[in-house]
């Protein structure tokens, strides 16, 4: 394997094969699902428009339903013995939801199959990021997240290339399209799955509750608990804000670009090799950010990034050719995972680690509340103003206050700091 990933012990190697195997499926939904749902859609009569709104509200529907559940799994996932069995239980319910999609069905099925599949995917990244705090040490947690985004992307391109090769080349391997994506919809279902074995089979969680009678409801009293204690840790409330709108930017844009590109004409072929050009390009940049924190501060890529991000929205609103798309791309790339795998060790390194899935449940309700509102944002403005033009204009707002935020957070850092 590369470099970057020997010098990680086998805990952590393991940890990060997970986002190799995941890494697949959310390629699919960025790519190759969107336009296997607007083509079905579009054939039973569907506009563009609505066929974007719907794929929007989809989104939000899987994201809404994790955010809800979010803070009480992580509450409960805190309790001795409980955390790898709910990672599990989610990783198959994307696995095997995913492996569904393969099934030909109308396109409203579809779209439920989707969403239980995502739920699944969502679910599990509760329990996978909490787990950062029991694979590695505080100095580590930059590098570690940023590889396991890095390697996320690089792996994720071995199925989507197999599965893109089969769709390209149906008609003279003697498939049907549909025969050929359903191919490439099982095949990244069992990449996910033989990507998760090694983390399942060394996994132990370190940081714990003692489990009691009832755990639910204790887990209810924890989490009541948690949300108290913000009151005391403001500067972590303050980022959980700032996270909610920046994210919502990126997590729009990872879900919408494909219906969006389509929107303003870009081809099958243009889009799908764009997008895995992103993948490309992003697996060097999310490696380059995580040794950039070794002599920079997380705060200040992050800052970076939102700033990188904001300027990608505003490109993106004249954007209506191919080379455009492509350009686009590989700025996306530059920022993608840096971004989310800063986050993620930012975070865990704030929090106290005994309460980590806890603190991850919060802050799944942050991260994919902003998913849902991103995305049914961007699905109501297309279909009021006929456009999704304007709904990447709306996005670009939710940076600029992110930046604001997290500006004012670390401000209170350095001042508690200061105090201590």
């Amino acid at each position: 394997m590369g470099k970057s990933l020997v010098k990680l012990n086998k805990l952590e190697r393991n940890w990060v094969l997970y986002d190799v195997g995941n890494s697949a499926f959310i390629m699919l939904v960025s790519t190759i699902i969107p336009i296997f749902f607007k083509n079905t859609a579009a054939a039973q009569g569907v506009s563009a428009a609505d066929s974007t709104a719907y794929w929007g509200y989809a989104l939000s529907a899987s994201t809404l339903i994790v955010a809800v559940l979010g803070p009480i799994l992580g509450a409960l996932a805190d309790t001795k013995g409980f955390k790898k069995p709910m990672f599990t239980l989610f990783m198959m319910l994307g696995v095997l939801g995913c492996a569904a999609l393969a099934v030909p069905m109308q396109w409203l099925l579809f779209l439920a199959v989707f969403v239980i599949a995502k739920v699944g995917f969502n679910g599990s990244l509760i329990f996978y990021d909490s787990m950062l705090s029991d694979v590695t040490i505080d100095d580590r947690m930059d590098y570690v997240s940023s590889a396991g985004f890095a390697w996320g992307y690089i792996g994720s391109c071995i199925p989507f290339t197999i599965s893109l090769g089969l769709i390209l080349f149906a008609d003279k391997i003697g498939l049907s399209a549909a025969v050929a994506t359903g191919i490439g919809f099982a095949l990244t279902s069992l990449w996910w799955l033989v990507a998760t074995l090694p983390l399942l089979k060394t996994y132990e969680q370190q940081y714990f509750v003692e489990a009691k009678v009832n755990p639910v409801g204790k887990a209810f009293q924890r989490l009541g608990r948690v949300f108290g204690e913000l009151k005391e840790y403001k500067h972590i409330l303050v980022f959980l804000i700032a996270y909610f709108f920046y994210i919502d930017g990126v997590h729009t844009i990872i879900g919408m670009a494909t219906s969006y590109g389509k929107d303003v004409g870009i081809s099958d072929n243009n889009l799908l090799g764009a997008l895995l050009l992103t993948q490309i390009v992003a697996f060097p940049c999310a490696l380059l950010f995580g040794r950039l924190s070794k002599k920079f501060k997380t705060e200040d890529l992050i800052k970076v990034c939102i700033v990188g991000y904001f300027l990608i929205t505003a490109f993106a609103l004249q954007l209506d050719k191919a080379w455009e798309f492509w350009t686009l791309a590989v700025f996306v790339a530059v920022f993608q995972g840096a971004i989310q795998a800063l986050s993620r060790s930012y975070y865990a390194k704030i929090v106290p680690k005994e309460k980590s899935s806890e603190y991850f449940g919060i802050y799944d309700i942050f991260g994919k509340g902003a998913s849902f509102a991103g995305t049914t944002m961007m699905g109501v403005v297309t279909q009021l103003t006929g456009s999704s033009k304007y709904a990447v204009g709306a996005i670009s707002i939710m940076f600029v206050i992110g930046y604001i935020v997290f500006r004012l957070n670390t401000k209170m850092e350095r001042a508690a700091a200061v105090e201590s």
